[in-house]
C-alpha cells in the first residue's frame, strides 16, 4: 500500500513539473472559437483538432491523431476518469487485428498511451499522448484520439472529471 501512495506522489509530482515546463516552454494563445460554453473540449476528426474553450468565444486548439476509416465517432462525451502514466490492455478488436501485440503495455516510453490519459465515458475511448508521434493529425486509431505528450499534460492540466467532449465530424 505504502509503495502504491509514494508511486502515485511521484507520478502527480512528475506531472505537475511537466505541466509547468510545457506551459513556460509553449505558451499558448487562444483562437477565435465560438458556440461552445467555457471548460468544453470540442473534436473535429475532419480537421484533427481539438479545441478547449478557455473563455467565452476563445479556445486553445491541439493537434490530433483520430480514428481510421471506420472507426470515428460523432457524438457527445464526458471525462469519468484521469489517469498519469496508464497501464494499456489492448480490447479485442484490436489484438483481433494485431495478435502479437502483449495482454498489457506497463506504464512508460513503449505504452501507446503515452504519458496520460482523459478517460471517455465508459472507457471505450479516450484523449490520450502517444508514443508515435508522427501519427498526429491522421486518421490513425481506432476511435480514440492521439495528442503529442506535451499537449496531453497541458491538457491533463486544465481538464477536471466531467468536462464535457463533443466530438464532430
Amino acid at each position: 500500500m505504502r509503495r502504491s501512495i509514494a508511486h502515485s506522489l511521484v507520478l502527480a509530482l512528475a506531472v505537475e513539473l511537466m505541466s509547468s515546463v510545457v506551459a513556460w516552454a509553449l505558451p499558448r494563445q487562444p483562437i477565435v472559437f465560438e458556440g461552445f460554453p467555457v471548460g468544453t473540449i470540442v473534436i473535429r476528426t475532419s480537421e484533427h483538432q481539438l479545441y478547449f474553450v478557455v473563455r467565452p468565444g476563445r479556445a486553445f486548439i491541439y493537434s490530433l491523431g483520430v480514428g481510421r476509416l471506420g472507426r470515428k465517432w460523432q457524438g457527445s462525451a464526458s471525462i469519468t476518469r484521469k489517469v498519469i502514466w496508464p497501464a494499456w490492455a489492448p480490447p479485442p478488436d484490436i489484438l483481433k487485428d494485431n495478435p502479437a501485440l502483449p495482454a498489457l503495455f506497463p506504464p512508460g516510453g513503449n505504452n501507446p498511451l503515452g504519458v496520460a490519459v482523459l478517460v471517455l465515458g465508459d472507457g471505450t475511448y479516450g484523449i490520450h499522448g502517444t508514443n508515435k508521434e508522427q501519427t498526429i493529425g491522421k486518421d490513425v486509431s481506432y476511435g480514440c484520439f492521439r495528442m503529442m505528450n506535451a499537449d496531453i499534460v497541458d491538457l491533463y492540466s486544465r481538464t477536471e472529471i466531467g468536462t464535457p467532449v463533443v466530438v464532430q465530424k
